[in-house]
């Protein structure tokens, strides 16, 4: 088979795969991209055996269906350092070559047989929802940060789909912290709940467009199907029961924090520079419309204190948190001011935005430390 391609385009077109190749991988047909020309449509794979994603685009002067699996590495390393230009593709299937002419030189690599490359799962009995892609990438912007790198607890690696007729809402947790991201305008057929991993998710971000085209998402017990115009991605779900969140969150926090979000965050980050690394403890006293920060790490007779202005209502209070976590969901919340829903020193804070946006509901939550330890 033959066909000529942009250069620069089919590097964006590989890159926007290319994350789902592992580095360290048992099969060798792994570290390779699947190349599948259909008249002038050339579809390009790439898979880890637990995400797959496929990505299309047009090429010209095609000449010959075919398929073949070539390098990732190489083929990257190479299209990286060439000019924008067109290339000449000439595969040979039979003896696995393929042969590059760029407008100064020729170059050969090896390839590979496609029909050792791995099937994609067939989507078999799936439920089928549409979402735009700008509601899935804010989605995974707003909890991602939160899910768990522990292993031995799987369900709390990925995010937590839950589908409601009235709404969609995604769920992530470490123990430490949980995210509750709400979306009530998309439809789904039914009440259920699956969960997707952390890398295929990190995909998604990497790869979406961030506008309003469709996105076609399908799920059965096992995978998660999602589709647009030229992207597709499969991925296996994680087997495993997600957490009661529920039952974490608290129903009665009365007293409320209002806060410049900025400011809170930046006084946060030079305080926490005088706090125990091991603990990151950072003590929150909120006395009348002043909250004080303080940290200090005894060891090293380090000590740090700011005052900053705020709306309070409740009860005078000294909570602590781990301030690392805390500057990492500030982050990902929006709007100027933040709102804070407290109850007692040991029970979990409730962080949101004070700006609502049409549609959503946002709430993170972050456990305390004990005052001292």
């Amino acid at each position: 088979m033959r066909f000529i391609v942009s250069s620069t385009a089919l590097l964006k077109n590989l890159q926007q795969i290319g994350g789902v190749i592992s580095a360290n991988t048992v099969l060798s047909v792994l570290e390779d991209f699947l190349f599948e020309l259909k008249g002038n449509t050339l579809t390009l794979t790439a898979t880890d055996l637990e995400t797959m994603m496929r990505v299309q685009m047009d090429v010209n002067d095609a000449q010959g269906d075919g398929r073949i699996c070539i390098p990732s590495k190489i083929l990257s390393d190479y299209l990286k350092n060439l000019p924008e230009q067109p290339i000449t593709f000439n595969i040979n299937e039979k003896e696995l070559s393929v042969e590059m002419s760029s407008d100064v030189g020729k170059y050969k690599i090896g390839g590979e047989k496609a029909d050792d490359f791995p099937k994609e799962p067939a989507p078999g009995d799936t439920t089928t929802f549409n979402i735009p892609s700008i509601s899935l990438i804010e989605s995974i912007n707003k909890t991602l940060f939160a899910v768990s790198n522990d292993t031995l607890r799987p369900a709390m690696t990925g995010v937590y789909f839950e589908l409601a007729k009235d709404g969609l809402t995604f769920v992530s947790t470490d123990a430490h912290r949980l995210v509750k991201y709400a979306k009530t305008d998309i439809n789904c057929p039914k009440a259920d709940g699956f969960i997707v991993p952390k890398k295929p998710m990190q995909q998604l971000r990497a790869t979406l467009p961030p506008d309003d085209s469709n996105l076609e998402l399908s799920y059965n017990s096992s995978h998660l199907f999602v589709k647009s115009e030229k992207l597709s991605m499969s991925c296996r779900l994680i087997d495993a029961r997600f957490p009661d969140y529920k039952a974490v969150v608290p129903t009665d926090n009365p007293y409320k924090l209002t806060i410049n979000r900025n400011d809170f965050i930046s006084a946060l980050r030079r305080v926490s520079i005088f706090a125990n690394k091991t603990t990151n403890q950072v003590v929150l006293d909120i006395n009348g419309n002043a909250l004080t920060l303080s940290a200090q790490d005894i060891d090293f007779s380090y000590e740090g204190k700011e005052t900053l202005n705020c709306q309070y209502n409740g009860e005078d209070m000294k909570i602590a948190f781990n301030a690392k976590l805390m500057v990492e969901m500030l982050g990902n919340l929006d709007g100027e001011d933040i709102q804070v829903d407290l109850s007692t020193p040991t029970r979990a804070g409730i962080f949101r935005p004070t700006d609502k946006q049409e549609n959503e509901d946002l709430l993170m939550l972050l456990m305390p430390l004990m005052v001292g330890v």
